[in-house]
């Protein structure tokens, strides 16, 4: 009978939840006597995770707000290294959340368990200097965009390119139609929908001035309809509570308990808060507008880090600006209101960003979850130099 092979995961927000849970269902087919535990989220619960603490405890945003929540952090990071070192893993698996995960997988990787890291940290836009603390913490990196395995094969660092699951899961065709049928929306509707967030702390920063942009396009597209996919009850609770604050009950928003990526579909154009939604965005080939506030100290600290002149994952992958993005002081209903109405007066440039969607939605599509589970099963065999080749 095989042996079981015991998986321990740690991801810190939701989008590592949706990567987790499949690269768990991908192992499944590959291990079946596999067991899996650590910090998790539903979906990784979904596919029998045992979670042992809560991944909201890890969804922190920026310097100053880690800060607040450090003795919390730094507790649950020490619990949990005790347990594993206690009852060692074949490999552990930190999925993003750098902060979290590299100085957990050092430890545990200095103690003889195998370490994965998934999800390169943003060392191509910023704090380059990691790239040699994340060889010390890692036995195999696997990223999801072809340009950051070139950094890490130059350090000789063992290092896999899967592709991104949102460009396995979305189709390459246009699903605009079928979104509106699904909401029985008609075909020449206004349509925006509004993505101010997954975390509660990015809720906070950017719930009002969301609501006044959506306040500012209604005034020349009277017609429109919002949709506002939240992710839990507590971001709801807060966009709710802003819309209250703001006296904007007139506005015509229709909130949606997840569902987000059909609220996309069903859009004509998005606004989004910047972080993997705009990747999903643009896979779905929707013209979007992305914003991004954070406290005004986490900024100022992070600007004089960053080395890209963009910050949204379009334009990253894209190496150009092709869709317009207000950070901070920038990011004022004014300014995102004019972004949003342009989209519908200019057939052209939505011609353009949809080649251009579909161009990085073709080098994302790896078969991801497959390439990421036998990039672990190599690790865990004690293969790393060639695991998976790198289709960059």
């Amino acid at each position: 009978m095989p042996k079981t092979v015991k998986i321990a995961l740690v991801v810190g927000e939701v989008s590592g939840d949706l990567l987790a849970s499949h690269l768990i269902q991908a192992l499944r087919s590959k291990l079946p006597k596999a067991v899996f535990y650590g910090i998790g989220g539903s979906k990784m619960c979904e596919q029998g995770f045992d979670a042992w603490f809560n991944m909201e405890k890890l969804a922190v945003l920026g310097y100053v707000e880690v800060i607040k929540h450090f003795r919390e952090i730094s507790g649950i990071r020490k619990e949990l290294k005790r347990r594993l070192l206690a009852d060692p893993p074949d490999i552990f698996i930190g999925v993003d959340a750098p902060d979290f995960n590299l100085a957990l997988e050092k430890a545990l990787k200095r103690a003889g368990i195998q370490t994965i890291h998934y999800v390169s940290p943003s060392v191509w836009a910023w704090r380059g200097g990691r790239v040699k603390k994340i060889g010390a913490a890692v036995s195999h990196l696997l990223t999801l965009f072809p340009f950051e395995s070139a950094i890490y094969e130059k350090k000789g660092i063992p290092v896999s390119f899967v592709g991104h699951p949102l460009a396995d899961m979305i189709p390459l065709e246009d699903g605009r139609r079928g979104a509106r049928e699904l909401f029985d929306i008609p075909s020449q509707k206004p349509v925006i929908a509004l993505l101010p967030g997954s975390r509660c702390s990015e809720l906070h920063s950017m719930a009002n001035v969301f609501i006044e942009t959506a306040r500012e396009v209604k005034k020349l597209l009277p017609d429109v309809m919002f949709f506002v996919p939240l992710a839990t009850r507590e971001t709801r609770r807060i966009f709710e509570t802003a819309v209250y604050k703001a006296s904007a009950g007139d506005l015509p928003f229709h909130l949606l308990f997840g569902h987000a990526r059909e609220a996309m579909a069903a859009a004509d154009v998005v606004l989004a808060t910047s972080g993997t939604v705009t990747l999903e965005a643009a896979l779905l080939k929707r013209p979007m507008v992305v914003a991004y506030k954070i406290a005004p100290l986490t900024f100022r600290l992070l600007k004089r880090l960053y080395y890209l002149p963009y910050v949204a994952l379009p334009n990253i992958l894209a190496g150009k600006f092709i869709v317009p993005e207000f950070i901070q002081d920038d990011a004022t209903p004014r300014n995102m209101a004019q972004a949003l109405l342009n989209y519908f007066f200019d057939e052209a440039s939505r011609e353009r960003l949809f080649d251009s969607f579909r161009e990085i939605h073709l080098k994302l599509r790896q078969n991801n979850s497959d390439k990421a589970a036998m990039a672990v099963i190599r690790t865990l065999q004690g293969e790393n130099a060639d695991a998976v080749p790198c289709d960059a």
